[in-house]
């Protein structure tokens, strides 16, 4: 407006001049003053247009057929030795979106992926970036336990619904936090099934059993020892070590004199993958088993040769078009990693928070919260429903898979 009050002003300034003017005779400068007059009257009166224009742009902020901007959040360890599981899990969480801004969703959905290293300190400070963004509206995250069961309590404090893909303590549901649900089977079930297949197929009479001493180790540790104590077996030992331990030496050495039929490992991949290689090492001949923590190519890089023969349960996939299917969206789309065993639950728990904001808008995050817990969701893994403190109801079969020639197969 500074400029159209200038014009204004000038333009009242020449022609009370040019009006003394012509009162003295001088008509080619009253000829001249009339053109200017007229030019300055044009450029006020398009200066006028121009911030017309513009105010109405400036209150309109975009066009009208916009979508209005919402954001997911995603939680994983996409760094360090946990990486291969975060990364095909973000993956999944990345097509999920893309498919739902490329068929009509009536939000464009903005992702917003953070690493959390693995480490509940890490995990609390990416979960709070979450939380206090305005245009979040719900999370997934999460493959170790110690750091869900950090962060949980943040979102369900600010009420946003929170879906976890990976980690399967069984504490993290047995909190029964309203806005906190899980797409996948507890340890619980993971451990029940190989505790039977341990005493029956393997044939195992005495195992010995070496776990980390996080929430989801020592969990591991306590299950299948009641389990598998209930098939009539025998834990002959129960050993722990910290997260980060390098050198199990002394304890294998123990368990060696022992003469187990197996050894039970209630860990994840870098520490799998150092004690099954110091087994070997050390003449320990026992077979190495665990349930899914270890599951993924990079404990074999880890073991190398010593990795052969190792065996783990993994839940058994429901089968069905829609898993075939995700598994070619998943190529085509040429992403730099391949899946994860854990890129369907994220990939499941994405859509269900994009079908309940479909469903219910976004205003009321409770009002999606409880939309989630009661879900029929015919996913990838099949018709996923929810128990009453947020737990998947799908029922949980196991397969065997073994590492067979520097790779992990069917057994």
């Amino acid at each position: 407006m500074r400029l159209s009050l200038n014009a204004i002003l000038l333009s009242a300034d020449s022609n009370q001049a040019l009006r003394r003017r012509a009162s003295a005779g001088d008509n080619e400068e009253k000829s001249m003053g009339n053109r200017l007059s007229s030019t300055l009257t044009a450029i006020w009166r398009m200066s006028l247009a121009t911030a017309a224009v513009a105010a109405i742009t400036v209150g309109l902020g975009q066009p009208a057929n916009a979508k209005d901007t919402i954001k997911l959040g995603f939680l994983g360890p996409i760094s360090g030795g946990n990486a291969p599981q975060g990364i095909g899990a973000e993956n999944g969480f990345l097509l999920a979106i893309e498919q739902a801004n490329a068929n009509g969703f009536p939000f464009e959905v903005e992702p917003v992926v953070l690493d959390d290293a693995a480490d509940p300190q890490t995990g609390v400070s990416a979960a709070l970036k979450l939380v206090n963004d305005p245009q979040v509206v719900g999370a997934i995250g999460h493959w170790n336990s110690s750091v869900a069961l950090a962060t949980i309590p943040l979102f369900d404090r600010y009420q946003m619904p929170f879906i976890v893909w990976g980690a399967i303590s069984p504490k993290i549901t047995e909190m029964n936090l309203p806005f906190v649900t899980r797409v996948t089977p507890t340890l619980v079930n993971e451990n029940k099934p190989l505790a039977a297949w341990a005493a029956g197929d393997l044939k195992a009479k005495k195992i010995a059993i070496v776990s980390d001493t996080t929430d989801y180790g020592q969990g591991n540790a306590k299950w299948f020892t009641q389990f598998f104590k209930d098939k009539g077996g025998d834990i002959v030992a129960s050993e722990a070590a910290p997260v980060g331990t390098t050198d199990f030496r002394a304890i294998l050495t123990r368990i060696k004199g022992l003469s187990p039929d197996a050894v039970y490992f209630g860990g994840v991949i870098t520490e799998a993958g150092i004690l099954r290689k110091q087994m070997v090492e050390i003449g320990l001949k026992a077979p190495m088993i665990g349930i899914s923590g270890f599951y993924d190519p990079e404990f074999v890089k880890i073991a190398g040769d010593a990795a052969n023969g190792t065996m783990v349960s993994y839940p058994k996939a429901q089968s069905n078009s829609k898993i075939d299917q995700l598994d070619k969206d998943y190529a085509a789309r040429k992403f730099a990693d391949p899946e994860s065993p854990y890129t369907k639950y994220a990939f499941d728990a994405t859509n269900i928070l994009l079908a309940v904001v479909k469903d219910k808008g976004i205003q009321d995050k409770k009002a999606l919260a409880d939309a989630v817990r009661s879900i029929n969701y015919d996913g990838v893994l099949g018709a996923t429903t929810f128990d009453s403190s947020g737990q998947t109801q799908i029922p949980v079969e196991i397969e065997i898979k073994e590492v067979k020639n520097g790779a992990w197969a069917d057994h």
